[in-house]
């Protein structure tokens, strides 16, 4: 009797060791299948990127009356890069200071502000339009349409914005509501 409870001690141990090692092959096997389909994944040139010092990532879009913006036709001012929503009340917050800032310091400080609607996020044009209608909103607003900007600048929590230089590359990343002192701050200690 003894012997065949260890027998079968033995055999059991032996099918659990065997189901714990095709598991751990499978999960390697998952592991690097997913390394292997991330290889596709096109990088940013070496000197792009969203950290300090490098040069913020270019796009284009159309602005909400029809103009091509590109990040890069902006060189030599310095841009406050803003991702916002009609929906989002810190959005509706930083808003006015935004356009006082704008009508008030941009020009004199050679700033310019492209404020992106997260076109994919919002509730349509006609809110949209209302919403820049109600802040007389003068400042360029290109359309992410296709919610690839947003993603490209990890605006994930909105309002998210950029300081990028003179130079195009990235000073500050701001998350949450600016007010018009955070804007002046911000720009008087880039280039």
């Amino acid at each position: 009797m003894k012997k065949i409870l260890g027998l079968s001690l033995v055999g059991i141990l032996i099918i659990l060791l065997a189901v714990g090692i095709v598991q751990r092959n499978a999960a390697e096997k998952q592991a690097t299948d997913r390394l292997n389909e991330g290889s596709a994944v096109e990088f940013l040139p070496t000197d792009e990127g969203l950290a300090k010092g490098e040069t913020a990532p270019d796009f284009e879009l159309t602005t909400l009356d029809g103009q091509t913006a590109r990040l890069s036709d902006y060189k030599g001012k310095k841009v406050i890069l803003n991702f916002w929503a009609t929906w989002c009340p810190p959005c509706r917050a930083e808003m006015p200071d935004m356009q006082e800032y704008y009508e008030e310091q941009a020009e004199k400080e050679n700033v310019e502000i492209l404020a992106v609607n997260l076109t994919t996020e919002d509730r349509g044009m006609d809110k949209i339009n209302a919403f820049t209608e109600e802040f007389s909103l003068t400042f360029p607003i290109p359309m992410d349409t296709e919610g690839e900007i947003g993603e490209l600048y990890q605006a994930a929590a909105i309002p998210t914005s950029y300081m990028i230089d003179t130079e195009g590359r990235v000073q500050n990343k701001i998350v949450g509501p600016m007010n018009k002192q955070m804007m002046e701050d911000f720009i008087e200690n880039m280039e």
